[in-house]
């Protein structure tokens, strides 16, 4: 596996690369893993680590925060691994029909906003693949976010599930008039 470990406000050593590379190793019993994103990072004095890994179509994320970097190492490789164990066999079920569809759109260029006006901060791409609504609504929680745009593969339309208020899911479909 292809660790690339990378530090903010910190300078990563050899010996937390080493430890990084040990304790996600220890993903590979689970699947066979081709790489992962690992960012350490210090805010005044918490410790965060978060590390994302593409697999097969899905990401795995984790985040943790403590007073430690070893412990919050340690925490989101056990958060990644009950992840993994908690959807393993859905995972295994797709893993065989799944083939990752990667689609590019051209770079727009957007107008200069005026002082006034709302500006975008931050731009995300990811790769858009059809997906049932149970996929995604399973992508969503292994992200941890609260909603999640993805193309379904029964309408081919794009689409949004979210997580309601009462635990339940909320699904968006679009419809043209």
């Amino acid at each position: 596996m292809r660790i690339t470990v990378r530090g903010k406000n910190l300078e990563v050593t050899d010996a937390l690369r080493e430890y990084v590379a040990k304790r996600l190793g220890k993903l590979e019993k689970f699947f066979e893993l081709d790489e992962a994103q690992v960012t350490l990072l210090v805010e005044r004095e918490n410790h965060v680590v978060e590390v994302t890994i593409p697999f097969n179509g899905v990401i795995l994320r984790g985040e943790e925060e403590t007073g430690d970097m070893y412990t919050s190492i340690d925490l989101v490789v056990d958060k990644l691994e009950k992840q993994i164990d908690k959807y393993k066999t859905r995972l295994l079920s797709r893993r065989s029909k799944v083939q990752a569809q990667t689609r590019e759109a051209a770079p727009e260029r957007a107008p200069k906003p005026k002082d006034d006006e709302p500006k975008i901060m931050r731009t995300k791409r990811f790769a858009m693949k059809p997906m049932p609504v149970d996929e995604a609504v399973m992508q969503m929680n292994l992200l941890g976010h609260s909603f999640f745009v993805f193309t379904n593969s029964e309408t081919e339309d794009v689409n949004v599930v979210y997580r309601r208020k009462d635990g339940n899911y909320g699904l968006i479909e679009p419809y043209f008039e």
